[in-house]
Order: structure tokens, then sequence, then C-alpha cells
């Protein structure tokens, strides 16, 4: 059982490490204003303009960093202190999130397929680990790897999120330096930002393998 406890205490280090991080790191350069003044609205609706996206709307939405891109309303929803901000902070999440709805123009790969294959995930993250329970409570292994392969599901779901979280920060950092948003010093602030973030998605895939990695691994002292 030792290895299982190791697992679980790496897991919860690797994600404690991560979400440290992106909050030390947004709460740092949120209290830095850029130079130009500019707000996270302006600059989303800027960077869509520029790019042709005069459809996609941006909006004020409430919660601390529920800042996304809905590609069925057409809508960049940012959260208050993103939407009014101008802190570096402010303009790189803003940047990041109209780096989505160019994915979505574009016909990004990977962030249709995770379009498509959502509605599965979702149910996977319902049911997944209560089938695990149920297995492991009354001894049912084929529900137990059931659940397990549920797991996988989710796995598979986070590895083709990275690419689309890399991408969208990526293209963040092209149009505030391509339309000079920050300068030198405030680019590198907005880059330890976005990356900081990415890694939050990092940490998640790697949690979940554990957890799998845990799971089989009990799965084989039960039929020891």
């Amino acid at each position: 059982m030792g290895i299982t406890y190791l697992l679980i205490f790496i897991s919860i280090l690797i994600t404690l490490f991560a979400q440290i991080l992106v909050s030390s790191r947004y709460k740092k350069y949120s209290s830095i204003k850029n130079k130009r003044d500019i707000s996270g609205v302006e600059v989303a609706q800027e960077i869509l303009k520029n790019n042709g996206l005069d459809n996609v709307y941006v909006v004020e939405t409430k919660g601390y960093l529920s800042d996304h891109f809905d590609p069925s309303q057409n809508v960049v929803r940012l959260s208050t202190n993103v939407f009014h901000g101008k802190s570096i902070s402010a303009l790189a999440i803003a940047a990041h999130e109209v780096g989505h709805a160019i994915q979505h123009k574009e016909g990004n790969f990977f962030m249709k397929l995770r379009k498509y294959i959502f509605p599965v995930v979702n149910l996977c993250s319902r049911f997944g680990y209560l089938a695990i329970f149920i297995g492991l409570v009354f001894s049912l292994m084929d529900l137990f790897y059931i659940g397990i392969v549920m797991l996988f599901a989710i796995l598979f779901f986070q590895l083709i999120t990275l690419p689309v979280e890399f991408d969208a920060s990526r293209k963040a950092m092209t149009n505030l330096e391509k339309y000079n948003f920050l300068t030198g010093k405030e680019k590198e602030g907005a880059s330890k930002v976005l990356f900081a973030a990415a890694l939050t998605y990092v940490a998640s895939l790697i949690t979940t393998l554990l957890e799998i990695a845990r799971l089989l691994i009990m799965a084989a002292g039960n039929r020891d």
C-alpha cells in the first residue's frame, strides 16, 4: 500500500505547486499596471477586430479567473478584474481567451476534437469513480476496470487540451507583441502568467495519470 500513498502524496504536491504558482504570478502581475493604460476588454476587442472577428463579443462575467471563450455563443467572457483591469495579468488573460476565438475561426483540430468527445468525457467524469467505488466495495472487478477505462477517457481529453491551451497562449503573446500592447518587461510578465496558467493543465494531466497508476496497483493487489 506504500506506493499508493506515495502516488497520492505526489499528486497533492503537484496540484498545490501549480495552484500556488498561478495564483502568485497572477497576483504579482495584477498589481502592475500596463504603461499604455488600456484594459482587458479593450485589448480583447482590438485583437478580435484585427483578426476579422467582429462577430465575437466581449462581455463581463462573475467569478475569479472565470474567463473563457464560449464558441456556441461567439462570446469571450472576461471576469470583472480582467474585463476592467489594466494590469499585465488582465491583458495576458484577455489575449489568451481571444486566442481561443481565433482557434475556433481557424478550425483548430484539437479544439474540434475536444468538442466532439466532451459529452462522452463528461459522462465518464460523472460515473467513472462511481464504477470504481462500487467495483471495489462489491468485488466486481469488471466494473472496477470499466471505471478505470473511463478515467483513461478523461486523461485523453486532458492530453488534447494541452495543445489547445499552449497554442492560445502563443497566439496571445503574438498579438500582444504585434499590436504593441505591452513593453519589453511587460511582455516577460505576461509570458510568465500564461506559462503558470498552462502548468495547471499539465498538473491535471499528471495527477490523473498517477491516479490511474494507483488504481491499477490496487487492482493487482486485490488479485494477489
